[in-house]
C-alpha cells in the first residue's frame, strides 16, 4: 500500500554568498590569490517535519511564497534526500511540477510527446498507446506537425498539461498546475485532475488556490518557514493559514464558526508539541 512517512525531516541548503564584481583596479590591487573566499550561508528549507499519510487519502500544502512547499514535494519524490531524519515514500512516485520541462523546442510536438514521456518513465510501447488520447486531449491538430518553438505559450502549456496527466499514478505529487491554458481549456484540465485524483492511491497537492484545494483534499498542513504549523482536515488547515495572515475572519460569533475555530487552535497545538 503507498505511504509516506517524514520523521523529524529537515533539509538545510549550504549556499555561497554572492559577491559584487571586482573593478579592473580592485583586482590588481588584491591580486587573484588574495581574493577572500566567499562566505557559505545557510537555508533551513525544511525544519523537523513529521508527516504519515495512508493510502486513500488527499493532503493539500498551502503556506506563502517561500515556506518549502515546493521544496517539500521534491523532498517526497526523492530529488532532495533530508540533511537530517528519515524518509520513507511506498508506492511508485508520479509528479507534475515543471511540466513544461524536456521540451525540443527544434522538434515537432508528435516527437515531444514521445520525448517527454520517457522522462516521466514511460516506454514507446507505453507511448504508442497513449500518443492518439495525448494529441485528442491537446486539441492542436495539425500543430502538432510543427516545431514547437513556434507555439504560443498557451499552446505549449496546453501540450505540456496533455502528456504530464497521462500517468496512471500510485503517489501523486502535484504543485501548482491546477489552472492551465486558458478558459476554454481549463474545464477540461479540472476535469483531467480530478479523474487523476480518483485513479491515485495517495495525492499530495501544493497550489494557492485554496478553493480547488479545498474542492480536492479531505486533509491539509500549512507551512510556515519550513515547519508544520498545522495539520487537520483542509477546512482547519486553511482557515489556520488564512488567520494567520488575515487575522480573524467574518462571521467568527456564529456558534459553527466558534466551534471551527476552536478546532482549529487545538490542531494547531497538537501539531507544535
Amino acid at each position: 500500500m503507498p505511504t509516506i512517512e517524514l520523521d523529524r525531516v529537515s533539509l538545510t541548503f549550504r549556499v555561497r554568498q554572492q559577491q559584487g564584481r571586482l573593478t579592473l583596479k580592485e583586482y590588481l590591487c588584491r591580486g587573484l590569490f588574495l581574493r577572500p573566499v566567499p562566505a557559505m550561508m545557510e537555508v533551513r528549507a525544511l525544519q523537523e517535519v513529521t508527516l504519515n499519510v495512508g493510502a486513500g487519502e488527499r493532503l493539500g500544502v498551502v503556506g506563502h511564497n517561500g515556506a518549502g512547499k515546493s521544496t517539500l514535494l521534491k523532498l517526497l519524490a526523492g530529488i532532495y534526500s533530508p540533511t537530517q531524519g528519515r524518509r520513507r515514500v511506498r508506492g511508485q512516485i508520479s509528479s507534475l511540477f515543471d511540466i513544461s520541462l524536456g521540451f525540443e523546442q527544434e522538434a515537432t510536438g508528435w516527437e515531444n510527446i514521445y520525448y517527454r514521456s520517457y522522462l516521466q518513465g514511460e516506454t514507446r510501447r507505453s507511448v504508442n498507446a497513449k500518443v492518439e488520447s495525448i494529441a485528442a486531449f491537446s486539441e492542436l491538430g495539425d500543430f502538432l506537425n510543427m516545431p514547437v518553438r513556434y507555439y504560443s505559450a498557451g499552446m505549449l502549456v496546453r501540450l505540456a498539461f496533455s502528456i504530464a496527466t497521462a500517468v496512471e499514478p500510485e503517489v501523486l505529487l502535484i504543485d501548482e498546475v491546477l489552472s492551465v491554458g486558458d478558459m476554454a481549456f481549463q474545464e477540461k484540465a479540472r476535469q483531467r485532475m480530478r479523474e487523476m485524483m480518483s485513479r491515485a492511491q495517495l495525492a499530495v497537492i501544493v497550489s494557492h488556490d485554496l478553493e480547488s484545494l479545498r474542492r480536492l483534499c479531505d486533509r491539509g498542513i500549512w507551512l510556515d518557514h519550513g515547519r508544520v504549523r498545522a495539520d487537520g482536515s483542509i477546512d482547519d488547515a486553511i482557515d489556520a493559514y488564512k488567520e494567520s495572515v488575515q487575522g480573524p475572519t467574518g462571521g467568527e460569533d456564529r456558534p459553527e464558526a466558534g466551534a471551527r475555530r476552536q478546532r482549529r487552535q487545538k490542531t494547531v497545538a497538537a501539531t507544535a508539541l
